[in-house]
């Protein structure tokens, strides 16, 4: 165990952390039966002209908290943000680009879902300056994506992911495993065949059956709890033998592929989020606060305020909210991460530290605090023990 001193208060911090912008698009074509994410169906097409005007309102409204400060990702997420034409997402970052020190060498993110019409917007996302796209296939198995209400094809995801190449290096491919009636075999089949398109990244989820979803109402013969565990067993070998590395608990990249923004939210760092249910963390030096917006597209467009909430993080809520976030990474944290993000000195959290290391979840040492392969594996276990 590394030698702890100091006290439990918390101070000033001496930096900010880095800090991103997440763009929410809240619309689909339809909503699929296990998504619990602020999503809507789109009927009758979205108004695109307007949530733009909106989205660029709001982060005016916010640019008094972030001023000055560089903008290192932008993730374009949903809903369906491919709905959107490339003509506003050019705007959008246009708009960015005028209010924000974005990056020169900034990762700009935008989810996709495989149909052919959006598709044909990738050319479109990527002069608007693009630079990784994420393409939600989920299986490649046509009775299996019928199971999960996809709109789409097997074919017409394997014809994306071909037209994504042409115009994008950095792609990654969400697939779900455990689905209704799957198979081990059909599971190694899916993730053999993403393998095979060569992108750099992959995100390989566990279904789950999520509250205040349709699944969760009328839940579908899903494999059991072994079966599963043999499943991500196998996902995790296939991917680690085509040289992916299994950097956080579900995302797999190839040697400098992995997702910046995503390892922004995962090292606690900051990011704004503007549109429709989006969420925010903003640190200040004497405080770090969490933000959310307007859920429903229609209130969210016509609020004077789009802000729904905002409250500082408490020194007791910091420890979890911290670990949960950075215990996901399979490598852990650089230690001293703790302090630079949060405010307050490990010395604040030894007794849950020790107890973790007791239980052999957590290995800490004089640079780096990180979960075990037990820790991974039990990781709601291991981040009860510190919470507040």
């Amino acid at each position: 165990m590394i030698p702890i001193a100091g006290g439990a208060g918390r101070h000033a911090l001496a930096a900010l952390p880095p800090l991103s912008l997440y763009v929410h698009v809240p619309w689909c074509v339809r909503k699929c039966p296990y998504c619990d994410f602020n999503s809507h169906e789109a009927k009758g097409g979205i108004p695109e002209d307007t949530y733009v005007e909106a989205l660029i309102a709001d982060l005016e409204s916010a640019l008094p908290q972030v001023w000055g400060r560089p903008v290192v990702s932008v993730f374009f997420g949903g809903g369906t943000p491919s709905l959107l034409s490339g003509a506003a997402v050019d705007r959008l970052l246009a708009a960015f680009r005028a209010r924000l020190p974005l990056a020169p060498d900034a990762e700009i993110t935008l989810e996709a879902n495989p149909g052919t019409a959006e598709a044909e917007k990738f050319a479109a996302f990527r002069e608007a300056g693009v630079n990784r796209l994420s393409i939600g296939i989920q299986s490649f198995d046509d009775a299996k994506l019928a199971a999960l209400g996809r709109i789409h094809a097997a074919d017409e995801a394997r014809r994306a992911i071909d037209f994504a190449q042409r115009h994008f290096e950095r792609i990654n491919l969400d697939l779900m495993y455990a689905l209704p009636r799957q198979t081990l075999a059909e599971a190694q089949r899916d993730i053999q065949a993403a393998i095979a398109f060569g992108t750099t990244h992959v995100s390989a989820y566990h279904l789950t059956l999520e509250p205040n979803t349709a699944f969760h109402h009328s839940p579908p013969p899903v494999p059991d709890d072994d079966v599963a565990a043999d499943m991500q067993q196998a996902v995790e070998e296939a991917l680690a033998g085509a040289g992916f590395e299994h950097y956080e608990t579900s995302a797999f990249a190839k040697p400098g592929a992995r997702c910046r923004h995503n390892l922004n939210y995962w090292t606690f760092g900051d990011y704004l989020g503007i549109g429709a249910g989006a969420h925010a963390k903003i640190s200040f030096p004497d405080r770090i606060v969490r933000e959310s917006r307007r859920r429903h597209p229609s209130e969210y467009l016509h609020a004077a305020d789009r802000r729904l909430e905002e409250r500082e993080v408490t020194s007791a809520e910091l420890p979890f909210e911290f670990m949960m976030n950075a215990l996901r990474l399979t490598e852990g944290v650089e230690t001293r991460l703790f302090e630079e993000r949060t405010g307050i000195s490990l010395a604040a959290v030894q007794a849950p530290l020790l107890a973790a290391q007791r239980e052999g979840l957590l290995s800490v040492d004089a640079r780096r605090l990180a979960p075990t392969a037990k820790g991974r594996r039990f990781l709601n276990r291991l981040l009860g023990f510190f919470l507040a």
